[in-house]
Formats: C-alpha cells, sequence, structure tokens
C-alpha cells in the first residue's frame, strides 16, 4: 500500500464509489500480510518511501515466490536484490518472466518505465572491472527507485587520470557512490573533489590481506575527506537506498 493507494481508496469513499466496509478490508491488509515463510511488510513505502525489496540469498525460491504474490497483489513492483542465476530461473518458472540481470543479480517486475522522482541525478563511480557486480546493483537498485544514474566504469586510482577526466561528471551528480576494493582509497579521491555527499562502498574483491574487503572497509572509515561516509562491504543496495533518500530532499 502506497500513499497514492490510500488516497484513491478515501478518495473512492468520499465519492460512494466503494463501501466502507470494502474500504476496511483493504486497510485491514497493513502492516504486514503473513505467508507461511515471511511476514511481508505492506507497510513501508507509507513509513519509508519506497516499497519493501527481497533479499533473494538464502531463501528458496518457493520462499521468493511467495513474496513477490504478495507484493504483486498490493499492486507493488517487485525487486529482488542477490538472486543466483539458477534461482532467477526457477522464481520465474513459478511467478512468470521478469527482468534479470544476472551480473547485478537483480530480478525485477513492474512498470518498464519508473517515474523519475529524484531531484537530481545519482553519479556511481567504479574502480575496476571487478567491482563492477556491485556498482551494477546500486545503479539497478538506484534506477528502480526513481532516479536519473550516470555511471563511471574503471576509473581507479592505478591510473587517476581516468578519473580526472570525468570531473564535469562527478560534479553534475547531486549525490555520488563510489565503489572500490583493495585499499579502498577512490572514495577519498572523489570526496576531496566534489561539494557533494559521497557514499563509499567497499568490496570483497583484493588480495590477501585486503581481507575480503575489511582493508578497504577500514580504509574508507579512516577517511581524511570529510563528506564521505560509509555503508558495509558489498552493499551496493544500502548505498542506492541512502543515495535514493538524499536525492529525494
Amino acid at each position: 500500500m502506497t500513499e497514492d493507494g490510500i488516497q484513491n481508496l478515501l478518495t473512492r469513499v468520499q465519492a460512494g464509489e466503494l463501501s466502507v466496509e470494502i474500504a476496511r478490508e483493504e486497510l485491514s491488509r497493513l502492516p504486514f500480510v503473513e505467508t507461511k515463510s515471511a511476514r511481508v511488510d505492506t507497510h513501508r513505502a507509507l513509513r519509508q518511501g519506497i516499497p519493501e525489496v527481497i533479499f533473494g540469498l538464502g531463501k528458496t525460491p518457493d520462499q521468493v515466490s511467495e513474496v513477490i504474490r504478495v507484493l504483486q497483489a498490493e499492486g507493488q513492483n517487485v525487486l529482488v536484490t542477490r538472486l543466483e542465476p539458477e534461482a532467477a530461473e526457477a522464481v520465474q518458472a513459478l511467478v512468470g518472466p521478469g527482468h534479470y540481470e544476472p551480473l547485478s543479480r537483480l530480478f525485477y517486475m513492474g512498470a518498464e518505465e519508473v517515474e523519475i522522482v529524484g531531484k537530481g541525478k545519482i553519479g556511481i563511480v567504479c574502480a575496476g572491472t571487478a567491482d563492477l557486480p556491485v556498482a551494477l546493483e546500486a545503479e539497478g537498485v538506484a534506477r528502480r527507485f526513481g532516479n536519473e544514474v550516470d555511471v563511471i566504469k574503471d576509473v581507479g586510482v592505478a591510473g587517476i587520470h581516468r578519473l580526472l577526466a570525468c570531473q564535469d561528471r562527478l560534479r553534475e551528480a547531486r549525490v555520488l557512490i563510489v565503489v572500490a576494493g583493495m585499499e579502498g582509497a577512490l572514495p577519498s579521491v572523489v570526496g576531496g573533489m566534489v561539494d557533494k555527499p559521497v557514499i563509499a562502498v567497499p568490496t570483497s574483491i583484493g588480495y590477501g590481506a585486503s581481507m575480503g574487503g575489511l582493508a578497504a572497509l577500514l580504509g574508507m572509515l579512516t577517511s581524511c575527506v570529510s563528506n564521505v561516509t560509509v555503508v558495509n562491504i558489498d552493499n551496493g543496495f544500502g548505498a542506492a537506498y541512502a543515495a535514493t533518500l538524499i536525492n529525494r530532499l
């Protein structure tokens, strides 16, 4: 249930097009719908402005499909993150075809064109090709949340001239998501070049001492640049969520 949905419901009751009993039945499904394996939060769009998103990793195709059916019944678009290709195939066999991106592991069912509600552009800066799956997760989520997105790829600090060539694009963004593994230096560099929020995303990419992204995380947390904040390792979704809220202010 969205704000527009409740507004429409109340308007129809006021106009005599819908009985109070039917409207009460509709509202009785708030704030969640219970399924065999989940309690689906149908109230989240009202509270937070963004509907519930399904985290696919660790769930069976049947469990993912249960939640999808509830969200569809509520008239919501469906977004599933971290859905592996084999699971995506099984889910589509259960609920019908959707749009799946194997590199980002995002699965989407809903309106083909999502209304742009962000006030500006979200820039996504990706250090290396190996970091792309996390950057593309952030891109896909940001687009499905109604943002214009600009992705700048392969501009890591090993070749800083590649980033410097994109300064105009960095400045055009209203908020920036910077994705990097290894030592995680890129967000500090970007943050020192712009006057806007930078959301740093450490990735698990790197050799042994990178400790699965911990080195990048700690480097980003200890950045000397004041406009850099950090999400968890590989959390492109969380970065896109936070950037969306900033872009709506």
